[in-house]
């Protein structure tokens, strides 16, 4: 199964999108989520399994989940307790940081999720009653649509965002230590590791199993239900996710950037690249703000 590309509008002037109190069962939950635009999921009730990254999470009421922009994800709900959950999405250009003097940024605690690979945030039941609060409001000015309501949804955004960012800049040293989560076999937590590390290595089925020391058929049945994906989706939307960082933050020839993220050729990168993204390298490269890497 490819990951699936939320059909969110390019150079849109509101960058924002927002699913709310949406019951997710086992049966209709979409395929999994590649997208440039920054998540937040709330969890209100149910349970099941959140796949991010390369990292397992139980899901349980009040958990918020922080998913920067092109990471790949998917949630599993318990087939018995289904999860009912609000999802928020926004480009990074929606949330632009005045300058005040000092480094705070909105974006900091997606910046610490993603280098610590630490994507669930447990908060406080003070901080779960003032989120479902916010979203509430949230989805007021959304559905009345007030005049100046794309400014009150920016606001309430804002004021969710800064909820977060006091909280995990508080407690940054023992949310970096917490235990992770250890759902899965250590061997493919490592190999999940690996792939991440060495997008440009020889990654196919009959390599990684060996690696890991189970049989190709045992890897590839444990991998698809642990992940949702097979191991050559996973393994070509996690060269193509790095290939978009070197495009944005880089001058560098197509060529090599392709070299660098494992593809065996030019024209089998424009192709998966197109597949997974809609666009030509190219194309990608020239409508992205790299700010919005």
């Amino acid at each position: 199964m490819k990951p699936f590309r939320k059909p969110f509008e390019v150079g849109s002037s509101f960058p924002f999108d927002f699913v709310y109190r949406d019951r997710k069962h086992w049966q209709t939950e979409l395929p999994d989520h590649l997208h440039d635009w920054y998540e937040l999921v709330y969890i209100y009730e149910g349970k099941g399994t959140f796949f991010i990254d390369q990292t397992f999470y139980d899901m349980k009421p009040g958990d918020l989940f922080i998913i920067p922009g092109n990471t790949i994800h998917r949630s599993f709900p318990d087939k018995e307790e289904p999860v009912t959950s609000t999802a928020i999405f926004f480009s990074t250009l929606f949330v632009q940081t005045a300058s005040f003097g000092d480094t705070f940024s909105y974006l900091r605690c997606f910046d610490h999720a993603k280098k610590h690979k630490r994507y669930k945030f447990e908060p406080t039941m003070q901080e779960q009653l003032k989120l479902v609060q916010l979203i509430d409001e949230l989805e007021l000015e959304q559905r009345e649509q007030q005049p100046g309501y794309r400014q009150a949804i920016l606001l309430q955004l804002e004021h969710i965002l800064l909820l977060m960012n006091r909280r995990i800049i508080a407690s940054s040293r023992e949310y970096a230590k917490a235990d992770g989560p250890l759902i899965g076999p250590l061997w493919m937590r490592n190999i999940l590791h690996y792939i991440d590390e060495h997008p440009d290595a020889p990654l196919g089925l009959s390599v990684l199993a060996q690696m890991a020391a189970v049989t190709p058929a045992h890897f590839s049945r444990v991998f698809k239900q642990l992940t949702g994906m097979n191991v050559t989706d996973y393994v070509t939307a996690k060269r193509i996710i790095r290939a978009k960082e070197l495009l944005l933050a880089s001058d560098e020839n197509i060529r090599l950037i392709a070299d660098a993220c494992g593809f065996e050729s030019l024209p089998h990168f424009h192709r998966m690249f197109k597949k997974v993204t809609g666009q030509t390298p190219a194309a990608y490269k020239k409508a992205t703000p790299a700010d919005q890497a």
